[in-house]
């Protein structure tokens, strides 16, 4: 049956990534279903939750290394396919600032100790690669992004072990760091690259003292943000960069909120919360993010960071990436009592999951790390190989768009900044589903069916429905159209 063959149907457009073959595929035919075994699922759209700021992913300089070492061609295809507006739209992205793992090599911006004007402050070592790729991107995107950047770490030599991994910011330079934040803002406006948002630093629980890291406690970083970062930020006129805080996984969400939002003044300078995914393969952590957004329902909470990790990608496999096989850092090493949320799992469904849970416990964005990666799931420095929604084999010059790539489209393409999430009713617990009212006056529901059993439900807005099935193990958007 045709999903627009009767006039009381819904106008629909459905798009469908599935373990079958589609890949972002327009559907328009669909199987009949018995009547008793259609699923309901009914859009409130006067029910209205957060404004969405946007999808994406992250510029690192290992993507753009590996740009730069594709043919001009390639390149631009995977360019295109991020921000052009035949491909997934990107409207939020990420960057680093100085080194991180997934770099060449260890660097800083600010190398000389004891330069504490920061006088010898250069992005250049981001000349070759990283900014290219942004003003590349840039070009490309009809409607633009906004770049969140982060540091692993504060130059070596502010720090009480004077390495690069580990170790806390020494106190007398607070205010050092803090100009290093400004004085990185102004180099990249002078390229033409305007930041959006901020953290204090990646992950400062620090990352078992493996690559670049800096320890803060919830108490340090916000006594950084609210008396150095922020009135610096201020005193030079960009008061419009959003700090967020934390940026790590959400299980410490609770104890990072409650130091940070405690009164007006600890949170003054705070425009958000930054999460990442890594606490778990499968969970969510829907209290967390609910408990974090009633501590500050003004503030953003924004998922900064998520990828399969601990993995080196499957080469034009798509199938791989829809079996539960792929593994993370806590399937070999997760304390015992917290291996049961590290189970190997499909990435796909990973990201679905995620996206879709995030989405229904208040957070706003979500941001991919690595756009590119090589077929060892690098280059890194560290050998911490990863999983990219595109992978490259810059020896033969060719290029692999994973269901990984496809699967995020499913949201950035077609949920877009400013976007309002809707309430939804859904008779069946094992669909996952989200909805949102774009400010063009669409509306994009996205359905994700992890069974191994293709399910037919009936789609309805106030007095109109339509009948869609969905496949076995994919994940469906549906536009409806006004």
């Amino acid at each position: 049956m045709s999903c627009n063959e009767e006039s009381n149907e819904l106008n629909v457009e459905v798009y469908e990534t599935s373990a079958s073959g589609n890949s972002l595929t327009r559907v328009q035919e669909f199987a009949n279903s018995d009547e008793n075994d259609k699923v309901q699922i009914k859009i409130i759209p006067e029910n209205v939750f957060q404004t969405i700021t946007g999808f994406g992913g992250s510029f690192t300089e290992s993507s753009a290394y590996l740009l730069n070492n594709l043919s001009k061609e390639n390149r631009n295809k995977i360019l295109e396919a991020y921000f052009g507006e035949n491909g997934a739209r990107y409207s939020l992205t990420r960057t680093h600032i100085s080194s991180c793992d997934f770099s060449l090599n260890n660097y800083t911006y600010a190398p000389i100790e004891g330069d504490l004007n920061l006088d010898n402050f250069s992005i250049d070592e981001d000349r070759d690669d990283l900014i290219p790729m942004i003003k590349d991107a840039m070009a490309i995107s009809k409607e633009g992004f906004n770049i969140i950047a982060s540091p692993w770490t504060a130059p070596p030599w502010m720090k009480d072990n004077k390495h690069w991994v580990g170790g806390k910011l020494l106190p007398e330079y607070y205010d050092t760091y803090a100009l290093f934040f400004t004085k990185y803002l102004d180099a990249y406006k002078a390229e033409g690259i305007n930041i959006w948002g901020l953290t204090p630093v990646n992950e400062p629980h620090g990352n078992g003292n493996n690559w670049e890291s800096m320890h803060f406690s919830p108490g340090e970083e916000t006594d950084f943000v609210q008396n150095h970062l922020g009135p610096k930020l201020e005193a030079d006129g960009k008061g419009e960069i959003n700090i967020l805080g934390y940026d790590q996984n959400r299980a410490g969400l609770k104890e990072w909120v409650d130091v940070m939002y405690k009164n007006e003044v600890s949170s003054k300078y705070y425009a958000g919360t930054a999460i990442h995914w890594y606490e778990s393969t499968y969970d969510y952590f829907p209290k967390a993010l609910q408990y974090a957004h009633e501590k500050a329902p003004n503030k953003y909470l924004i998922e900064t960071e998520g990828c399969v990790d601990s993995q080196i990608p499957q080469w034009k496999d798509d199938d791989w990436y829809w079996r539960k096989e792929a593994t993370d850092w806590g399937w070999e090493w997760a304390p015992e009592e917290q291996k049961y949320l590290h189970p190997k799992y499909a990435p796909v469904n990973r990201y679905a999951r995620d996206i879709i849970g995030c989405l229904n416990n208040w957070v706003e964005g979500w941001v991919d790390w690595n756009m590119v990666l090589d077929r060892q799931g690098g280059p890194n420095w560290f050998e911490n190989w990863c999983v990219a929604p595109v992978i490259v084999d810059t020896d033969i010059d060719e290029v692999y768009l994973t269901p990984l790539y496809y699967t995020l489209s499913h949201f950035s393409k077609y949920i877009r900044p400013g976007a309002k999430r809707i309430d939804f009713k859904c008779s069946d617990v094992d669909l996952m589903v989200t909805a949102a009212s774009n400010p063009d006056g669409s509306f994009a529901v996205v359905v994700f069916n992890e069974g191994m059993v293709a399910k037919s439900f009936q789609l309805t807005l106030n007095d109109q429905s339509s009948l869609i099935t969905i496949n076995a193990q994919a994940i469906q958007t549906i536009i409806l159209n006004k």
